[in-house]
């Protein structure tokens, strides 16, 4: 991996290693209630009847990520305005506080609902904190580095953070196993936040953004409402790509951690313990299938690889309903998992293609939102709908989620190539 970034100068090596580190610690830590919610979710909201206990699951899930958009406002104004270095400093340490509060919460039994109210705050900040993290970690990268780099550098993070949750699973099947104190790993999680926190106090600003406060300073035009490098304006139609883009992934996450965890659970009958492990061996896969893409997109253009993700994800969307209906063991499951989540039609490792359409004083506000915004809707619709799109319509019923996503990826793919294409018929026109 590393003849990669021979290229690289000593700076920008630093900053691929901060973030890459920075983004494993605060996927570990988001990820670890995500993957102990089986156990947590009883120690923390009351006990019900199974389909409110189906809810609640889904609610618990839900919160990290509806208040993402939020974040994603906040954090994106402060790393325009402010700085990306700035951005990613600051959403470590609120990642930092919120495990601490965990690690020291007194359950439903001792306190009530209370408990379940603290609990949900947590997981909030939790949620929107990550929301500045990755983006903040991507952008960062890419205004630093320069291509074909720039790609394998990007989708290192997104490496990264599968690498967090896989540990966090890896901790969460410990925990369960041995009957270990949970809470003793949240306050490990609080500690190496902390760690990545001041590492990432030694990161320059990005060249891209000082060069557009530069500009903005020259214009000698500092009032916002008429400065014309402020009121540069974001193509709508952009956004709109990007986040139907971005609806796919966690359309995938969803279906297979959490929609097979639920299979596994009601017809084969899996403890929470066995549930995780399987995760664990989804998890291995999806690390694997990050650092493929690591390694290819350093030399095939992000484009074209998401193309032939797109090509083999739409024959398993086809088989998916055959492989729901006809499921006889564990190891099927399994299969189906790994399968949608090794070809997951996401946007790496093209991200940094997409984000270069932005402008750069909009380009972290525009991006987290359609980001979190993307993370909210399929969440929500994913988590609650299909507790009753099944109930009603069996395995039929997701596909009224799964196709729309997909054919809005279709439709989001070909606006990117579109734009790609136009540029390079205008930087043919100036050789």
């Amino acid at each position: 991996m590393m003849g990669i970034f021979t290229s690289l100068d000593k700076e920008q090596k630093q900053a691929v290693g901060l973030l890459s580190i920075g983004t494993f610690l605060e996927y570990f830590d988001l990820m670890l209630y995500v993957h102990m919610a089986v156990l947590l979710n009883e120690l923390f909201f009351p006990k019900t009847d199974p389909h409110t206990a189906s809810l609640l699951a889904a609610f618990a899930f839900c919160i990290t990520y509806i208040f993402r958009p939020i974040g994603a406002l906040i954090f994106g104004f402060i790393g325009d305005y402010v700085g990306r270095k700035v951005t990613v400093i600051l959403t470590i340490m609120f990642m930092s506080l919120s495990c601490v509060f965990m690690a020291n919460l007194p359950t439903y039994a001792q306190i009530g609902i209370t408990a379940s109210w603290i609990v949900t705050i947590c997981r909030i900040v939790q949620g929107m904190s990550s929301m500045g993290e990755l983006t903040g970690a991507q952008l960062y990268l890419s205004e630093l580095i320069k291509p074909p780099a720039r790609y394998s550098a990007v989708a290192l993070l997104a490496f990264a953070s599968a690498i967090g949750g896989a540990a966090s699973l890896a901790v969460a099947s410990f925990v369960i196993y041995f009957g270990f104190n949970w809470r003793i790993i949240f306050g490990v999680g609080a500690v190496i936040a902390l760690v990545g926190a001041a590492g990432r106090i030694f990161l320059r600003e990005t060249p891209d953004f000082t060069d557009a406060k530069r500009q903005v300073t020259a214009s000698g035009d500092p009032e916002e409402e008429t400065n014309p490098f402020i009121q540069e304006k974001v193509d709508y139609k952009t956004s709109l790509a990007l986040f139907l883009m971005d609806c796919m992934w966690p359309l995938c996450f969803y279906f297979s951690y959490m929609h097979c965890g639920i299979i596994l659970k009601d017809s084969f009958s899996y403890s929470p313990e066995q549930i995780i492990h399987q995760n664990f061996i989804v998890s291995m896969v999806q690390i694997s299938t990050y650092l493929l893409f690591v390694f290819l997109s350093y030399k095939i253009y992000p484009l074209k690889i998401l193309k032939v993700k797109l090509l083999i994800s739409s024959v398993i969307i086809m088989s998916y309903l055959y492989w729901l209906d006809n499921l006889q063991n564990e190891l099927q499951v399994l299969l189906l998992q790994c399968c949608i989540i090794f070809f997951a039609a996401d946007a790496s490792p093209a991200t940094s293609v997409f984000y270069k359409y932005f402008p750069v004083l909009k380009r972290f506000t525009y991006i987290s939102f359609t980001y979190a915004l993307s993370r909210a809707v399929v969440y929500i619709i994913t988590s609650f709908g299909l507790v009753y799109l099944t109930k009603y319509f069996g395995s039929w019923g997701t596909l009224i989620i799964t196709i729309p996503v997909f054919t809005g990826y279709i439709l989001g793919l070909w606006h990117f190539e579109k734009l790609e294409a136009e540029q390079k018929v205008l930087l043919s026109s100036y050789s």
